[in-house]
């Protein structure tokens, strides 16, 4: 499962880490690339094929590192260049792929190319960014919202211009329209791939382009509104995101971020945030030779209850909308509130999504903590640091409950820091220690350890097809074939016997 084929993506398993909370070398309560490089072994014992590190680049930390003022820098709370090039070299040794998060669509109004881009309208970074006049009373230029809460234009006293932000004041968007930001980020892109590593996971990857003309995102109907890419308080979802993201001309820039890949054998994932369209965009972005390898969309990522027959809908949709595309599965990651909770699962119920996970078509992300059953740490607002949540608080409380430090032993701080953490460590996951649950056969991390195993030793299950998709109450019946061996897999996912099978058993028969 570790081979280094080039294709080694493709039915993969990738162990995304969140840096601030993986392990804490330092003392100083934030994690850090040592405390990666220390715990990789674990990661590497899971069975995984490779790791997405979230941002560790130079940042101001306004979006904890999803704002970067320096895409080549490392920044000071997670080490030095050196340590990366370190974890690279153990990752490497232990058979595992680095992945690095790349946060393109935007960068912090710390970064150098933005304080040149604001000086005038003259210089040569001053359509870096996406700048537009006031309407004739001084409005914005059209009616765009910012996911993190109210409009996406901020006035620029310097400029005497708007620009856009689609998440944060302090995360101007970059003008991708412009050939030079492009050729800045391919060069960038390149100067990682030379350092050793194998792919990128590509943030927020259809926000990249906007309307050149800036026209108004039409209304959205009550009905057709969800809460998946953002929370159902949030206005953003009164709008049909027509204009503001999601362009035709992203398809030819990732075509050519596709080619600089293929010369080093790397891959990449992306991030569809699109509540109306994502599976278009699926199959615009990876279904066609050339582009992204897989990305991930949030069916699974949403807070509506994976029953059996929802599966089934997720699939149906997909091999009708996105026949050819190749999706990357996901229940939990660290923008989400974990499935644990957001499902209320039980550890039967946990383990028997897990295994079906493993047993779907196309690649799996697991998020740091899943393997453990951990829930989500409910945090208080005096301790609440996620600018999301502050915004929304109570009705959405933000992204920092998925967030919080990962629980290694019964030592100081779950044996995470000597420091206090810079989020606080519920009393409920010190009970789902990794120690505590490597010594017990039963523990939701082997069963992980177990369906990993499986996915690793049936061909089937990496990559052939997924047909016979039915739902039969609360029993799920699909079957894994591929030119080698044909797989049966049945679930009840429910408490209660049916179909034949105990509560929350999941069969997978071969022949």
């Amino acid at each position: 499962m570790t081979a280094t084929k080039i294709d080694w993506w493709k039915g993969g398993v990738i162990y995304q880490i969140y840096p601030r909370s993986f392990q804490d070398t330092t003392g100083d309560g934030i994690g850090d690339l040592p405390g990666i490089t220390q715990r990789l072994p674990y990661v590497a014992s899971l069975g995984v094929d490779a790791v997405w590190i979230s941002p560790f680049f130079t940042s101001p930390m306004k979006d904890f590192g999803y704002d970067v003022s320096d895409y080549r820098g490392i920044d000071p709370l997670f080490g030095r260049m050196e340590d990366f090039d370190v974890l690279i070299a153990r990752a490497h040794e232990l058979g595992l792929k680095v992945m690095i998060d790349l946060v393109m669509s935007h960068t912090s109004d710390q970064h150098p190319w933005f304080a040149e881009s604001r000086a005038s309208r003259d210089n040569p970074r001053a359509d870096w960014y996406v700048w537009a006049d006031p309407k004739p009373d001084g409005t914005p230029p059209n009616n765009w919202l910012s996911i993190f809460g109210g409009p996406a234009w901020h006035w620029d006293a310097r400029r005497e211009q708007y620009y856009l932000h689609n998440f944060l004041v302090s995360q101007p968007d970059l003008n991708f329209h412009n050939p030079a930001v492009q050729d800045e980020l391919l060069d960038m892109a390149r100067f990682w791939l030379d350092r050793g590593v194998d792919g990128f996971r590509l943030d927020t990857v259809n926000f990249y382009f906007h309307d050149a003309q800036l026209r108004d995102n039409p209304p959205l109907a009550r009905e057709l509104r969800k809460s998946d890419t953002a929370p159902a308080v949030n206005p953003y979802n009164h709008q049909s995101h027509r204009y503001d993201k999601s362009q035709p001309e992203n398809v030819a820039f990732l075509e050519r971020f596709a080619a600089l890949l293929r010369g080093y054998g790397a891959a990449v994932i992306g991030e569809i945030g699109d509540s109306e369209r994502a599976l278009e965009l699926l199959e615009e972005y990876t279904g066609v030779a050339g582009r992204m390898q897989m990305s991930y969309v949030f069916d699974f990522l949403s807070g509506q209850d994976l029953a059996a027959t929802r599966i089934t809908q997720v699939f149906d949709a997909l091999h009708s909308v996105a026949p050819n595309s190749w999706p990357c599965w996901a229940m939990s990651n660290h923008d989400v509130v974990r499935h644990i909770s957001r499902w209320t699962l039980s550890d039967p119920a946990a383990k028997a999504y897990a295994t079906v996970l493993l047993c779907m078509k196309g690649s799996v992300c697991l998020y740091q903590g899943e393997e453990l059953g951990l829930p989500e740490a409910e945090i208080a607002f005096e301790d609440l640091q996620d600018p999301y949540g502050k915004e929304f608080w109570p009705e959405f409380k933000g992204r920092d409950g998925c967030r919080t430090p990962m629980v290694w032993d019964m030592g100081v701080n779950g044996g995470f820091s000597t420091a206090k953490p810079w989020l606080p460590i519920p009393h409920a996951h010190l009970q789902r220690t990794v120690t505590a649950q490597e010594a017990d056969a039963q523990s939701m991390l082997h069963h992980y350890r177990w369906a990993i195993g499986l996915r690793r030793r049936h061909s089937a299950l990496r990559g052939g097809d997924m047909t016979d998709i039915r739902a039969e109450g609360p029993v799920l019946t699909f079957n894994r074939a591929d030119d080698q061996q044909v797989l049966h897999i049945r679930a009840n996912l429910s408490a209660d016997e049916a179909g034949g099978l105990r509560p929350w058993q999941v069969q997978v028969i071969e022949g």
